[in-house]
């Protein structure tokens, strides 16, 4: 991934929180000789306080085809990408040119993990990272605990493989034409309110935030 000084991360604590609120990814994993990467889309939960650049947990199905490469190669990226939107040719036009020398483009985060994959099989390690995953998603008390033999999840234990992640290097790009003229800039959140398009209200808010912390 191409990252311009303008689009990179000004810490640390800018991707943490974006990714705090992002928690759907694709889990890339090298494939066994002479077949592609394969690719898995996946809910995760991400935990900046373990390691040097913090740990992913997950889960999946027993029969799903990515363990095999993953006990071939257990070094993985974890792709997260989202707030993004097309931007029209005229919003980008330089300020004097026509608005049809505009360049269209796409405005985006992008955070990509490169991480080393762990798979748990325990069912007791099972269980808890479960309830780690789970702590991420839903307030306490909306589901039952996971326990090894225990209803209602403990039967299901079985049939799923649990995966740490440990991040061993972080990637971040906020693409939002920061290097560009301010006018240009204005006509591009314009753009985007008075477009509306379903994707528009996340990628404006992005882009306002980052102008607001330059």
């Amino acid at each position: 991934m191409l990252i311009h000084p303008w689009d990179a991360a000004r810490a640390d604590t800018e991707w943490h929180a974006w990714l705090a609120a992002h928690d759907f990814g694709q889990l890339a994993v090298n494939g066994l000789p002479g077949e592609p990467p394969s690719v898995q889309p996946m809910h995760f939960a991400y935990e900046a306080g373990r390691g040097p650049y913090g740990e992913v947990v997950a889960h999946l199905a027993r029969p799903n085809p990515v363990w095999p490469a993953l006990a071939a190669d257990p070094e993985v990226l974890l792709s997260v990408v989202d707030d993004y939107a097309f931007v029209r040719g005229p919003w980008q036009a330089l300020p004097g040119d026509p608005p049809e020398h505009g360049t269209p483009t796409s405005v985006y985060t992008a955070v990509q993990l490169r991480c080393t994959a762990h798979v748990v099989d325990d069912p007791e390690e099972k269980a808890a990272l479960l309830n780690r995953q789970l702590g991420h998603f839903q307030p306490p008390g909306m589901s039952a605990a996971a326990a090894v033999g225990a209803a209602p999840y403990g039967r299901l234990l079985a049939g799923i493989r649990g995966l740490r992640l440990d991040v061993t290097e972080v990637r971040a790009k906020f693409k939002y034409a920061g290097h560009k003229p301010e006018e240009v800039q204005d006509r591009i959140a314009r753009g985007l309110a008075d477009r509306g398009d379903p994707r528009d209200a996340a990628a404006l808010a992005a882009q306002e935030r980052r102008r607001r912390e330059a």
